[in-house]
């Protein structure tokens, strides 16, 4: 019974750890989606970024696929020596989360 218990309880957890991470995509498949116009261009989306913290810098930048939604997960460096961590939606430009890192 314990165990019976302990693998029902292992196949939940293993569907919403599946459910909860984020997939990151190559380069090449990031191409493709911007040639086939489903992202924007990550040069504009990064200007968007630096243009919310004047005088910061890029650390990282990556984009992921959260939920069937594109997201750049983009890091800054503000010009006071804060890290930032922004979600930009891929497709739209919208911001969906900017933090302190």
């Amino acid at each position: 019974m314990k165990v019976l218990s302990f693998s029902s309880m292992a196949l939940v957890l293993l569907a919403f750890c599946s459910v909860a991470v984020a997939r990151d995509l190559d380069q090449d498949e990031a191409l493709r989606l911007r040639q086939q116009g489903v992202i924007l261009p990550l040069e504009q989306l990064l200007q968007q970024a630096l243009d919310r913290y004047p005088g910061a810098k890029l650390l990282e930048a990556e984009l992921e696929e959260k939920h069937d939604v594109y997201v750049y997960e983009v890091e800054l460096l503000t010009a006071e020596g804060v890290v930032r961590e922004l979600d930009v939606d891929a497709t739209t430009g919208h911001v969906l989360k900017d933090k302190e890192d």
